[in-house]
């Protein structure tokens, strides 16, 4: 039986975006270059909020990433639930996701200099490194692959909205957050388990691409494939900020 990559997408859900009536349909070549625009737009989005970071000011650096969080949150939240609308809302999750990053990184470059070039080579290294392991044939989105990769996930969010929530209250998780051996051992295990979920965004939009669904999951599936890089991203530079502190 055919499962999507995608945990929000079932058989059933594929089947009903591959009956809707359309004359122009998803191929793995449009959501490429649709996915080459979000990139762009992240990354001048992200350098504007970095070249404008002496001249601005701390203060006006914080607005700008919490501009950007809520904004990107809340597009991310419209364009999973209303995929129809991905046309539109991803590429302006891309521009807000881009402010989010540009914060974070400056501030991450402030306390350990050189440290953003390395997350951001890390990334890209491996991003095509999976890739290419995946048109090779050496990964495969495997039904239980794809189900370990949703408990993980699962898991992962129950802890990091555990350790919100606490925080909240001043309850402060310190295992996962520090720089000693569990916190460290932890984040090379989420830095993990958002490379491999490329996996899963590049069967999906192989196999979404077979089943033959409207164009607008070009979009789509070029916001997904984001969201999985700047998971990816900001879970190496936390691990990178780690073991940098550790140095210290």
């Amino acid at each position: 039986m055919f499962r999507s990559g995608n945990p929000t997408l079932s058989e059933k859900a594929f089947n009903h975006y591959s009956q809707e009536q359309t004359n122009e349909v998803m191929t793995v070549q449009g959501t490429i270059k649709n996915s080459f625009v979000m990139l762009f737009l992240l990354i001048a989005s992200a350098m504007f909020v970095w070249t404008k970071a002496s001249s601005i000011g701390l203060e006006s650096i914080t607005l700008w990433t919490g501009f950007g969080f809520i904004a990107s949150l809340i597009l991310a939240i419209v364009t999973t639930f209303k995929k129809e609308w991905s046309s539109y809302t991803a590429p302006f999750y891309a521009v807000t996701e881009g402010l989010l990053i540009g914060g974070i990184s400056i501030f991450a470059e402030t306390q350990f200099p050189g440290i953003v070039f390395q997350a951001v080579t890390l990334t890209f290294g491996t991003f095509f490194c999976l890739l290419f392991a995946y048109n090779s044939g050496y990964i495969k989105a495997t039904e239980n692959f794809k189900a370990g990769m949703v408990s993980a996930m699962g898991g992962i969010f129950i802890v990091y909205l555990a350790s919100f929530v606490l925080g909240i209250f001043g309850i402060q998780v310190p295992l996962i957050h520090s720089s000693g051996l569990f916190g460290i051992g932890f984040s090379v295990f989420v830095v993990i388990i958002a490379a491999l979920n490329l996996v899963l965004d590049f069967d999906f939009i192989e196999k979404a691409a077979e089943k033959r669904l409207p164009k607008y999951f070009e979009w789509y599936g070029a916001f997904a494939l984001t969201v999985t890089l700047v998971w990816l991203y900001l879970e190496i530079l936390r691990l990178l900020m780690k073991l940098n502190s550790r140095r210290d």
